[in-house]
């Protein structure tokens, strides 16, 4: 049975704390992905037993509305009704054939719909390994080996990104990895997020020599930190210049902000996309694609390898159909950008009734709470926020049964299961825990 939080009454988590000891014996700091051992916010780590719709609950059945979403994933909330029944159908015809299926083409041809870019793609199972897949293909067609990518964008945890990275590695404080060879650290450029001048130094440096840019078109792994004006237009022009390729990571922005992802909303056509999490409605699926003279390198049809057993998964397949259906509806986006935009404005007034050196930055249904003042601009923006305040913030949120992001650099994801009440919960949640923290 679920207990009620108090505001300001500490949580039981007797099990919860019996259970994460348990796993930091067999597991590596007890999780499977480092910010979730909540050690940049402090406190002891939400040990999630169910969720339903806009809820968690915990392993001593504490009650969160729950922000997290699966890191965006969740955009219909948990256990979607019609999610579940695809999911258990699929199942109960085989869960993997490691051989293809004719719902893999069909969901292919949803994707191609809704990204006008995409001319085809290649469904595989995590976000990491579309955006290295991407740049192996963007190296093979260019023939060059640099590629250039912008600090606290994150793409993955494959060698090529792990320098300057946001999403964990900024949680973390960690600039770079060790266990990736200098040699390969080498081929890798940054620039300053938003500064078109950095960009056309390394392009000037470097001409003829970089095969990509990668970009997170809006930014969501510093925190969300929307482009400048012109900036993506820019990126296109500078890149076509030099004869590099242009790649959008969007595997959190595609089909979060709108039906087709930031390069619909901006307006800019890039060579390869890279999409994840939601296009499997929240099972292991992700995807890259673009136009077909460079997706067609791809083996069988050409040169470049990329393979993988669990790719197109039939059961995430599923999932994934269900979701863009639902997704592609008349007014589903502009009932999620409501609600977010309620939630914006809520936390805007919490923060200004507290007097809080503290702003909100939302790019539809993504949102941040940064503990700083002025623009965010890039990641040297970002790094200025007060994270020991965010830290108490988010720890008296979690008291009143608010879940968020254990993470100064991350995102707020608001899903269609939010109601108007969940909402307005939350902002006076804020109001109390800004005084409180």
């Amino acid at each position: 049975m679920a207990r009620e939080s108090k505001p300001g009454a500490p949580l039981a988590r007797t099990r919860s704390r019996e259970l994460f000891a348990r796993a930091q014996e067999v597991l590596v700091g007890g999780v499977n992905s480092p910010v979730r051992a909540f050690g940049a916010v402090g406190g002891e780590p939400v040990i999630v037993e169910r969720g339903a719709g806009a809820r968690v609950w915990d392993a001593d059945g504490n009650e969160y509305l729950d922000y997290v979403c699966s890191w965006g994933a969740l955009i219909l909330g948990h256990a979607d009704a019609d999610v579940v029944r695809a999911v258990a159908e699929q199942a109960a015809r085989g869960t993997s054939y490691g051989m293809t299926t004719a719902a893999e083409a069909e969901l292919a041809a949803r994707i191609i719909g809704a990204f006008p870019s995409i001319e085809k793609l290649r469904l595989v199972s995590s976000g990491t390994e579309a955006t290295m897949s991407a740049v192996r293909v963007a190296r093979a067609a260019t023939g060059r080996d640099l590629i250039l990518k912008f600090e606290g964008c994150y793409h993955g945890h494959a060698d090529s990104f792990l320098s300057q990275a946001g999403s964990g590695l900024a949680t973390l404080g960690i600039a770079s990895s060790p266990g990736v060879p200098q040699a390969l650290a080498a081929l890798t450029l940054n620039a300053p997020y938003n500064d078109l001048g950095a960009v056309e130094r390394l392009f000037a440096e470097h001409r003829g020599s970089i095969a990509a840019v990668i970009v997170e078109p809006v930014a969501a792994n510093m925190g969300v930190v929307p482009p400048a004006a012109g900036f993506l237009q820019s990126l296109r022009e500078i890149t076509s210049r030099d004869g590099a390729l242009l790649i959008f990571d969007e595997v959190i922005s595609g089909l979060r902000l709108c039906y087709g992802g930031a390069q619909t909303i901006y307006g800019v056509t890039p060579d390869l996309t890279t999409l994840g999490k939601i296009v499997g409605g929240g099972l292991p699926l992700a995807a890259y694609g673009g136009r077909r003279d460079l997706m067609q390198r791809l083996a069988p049809e050409g040169p470049v390898y990329q393979a993988g057993t669990l790719s197109g998964n039939p059961v995430a397949v599923r999932a994934g159909l269900v979701t863009l259906e639902k997704l592609s509806a008349p007014g589903f986006y502009e009932a999620l950008d409501r609600k977010a935009a309620k939630l914006a404005d809520g936390l805007m007034r919490a923060i200004a009734e507290a007097g809080v050196a503290a702003q909100v930055v939302r790019a539809a249904s993504l949102l941040t709470i940064f503990f700083a003042d002025g623009a965010m601009r890039n990641y040297a923006d970002v790094k200025r926020c007060d994270t020991a305040r965010f830290a108490a913030f988010f720890r008296a949120m979690l008291e009143r049964g608010i879940l968020l992001p254990p993470s100064q650099f991350e995102a707020l994801f608001v899903s269609a299961a939010h109601s108007d009440e969940d909402i307005a919960r939350t902002a006076a949640a804020a109001k109390e825990a800004l005084l409180s923290a």
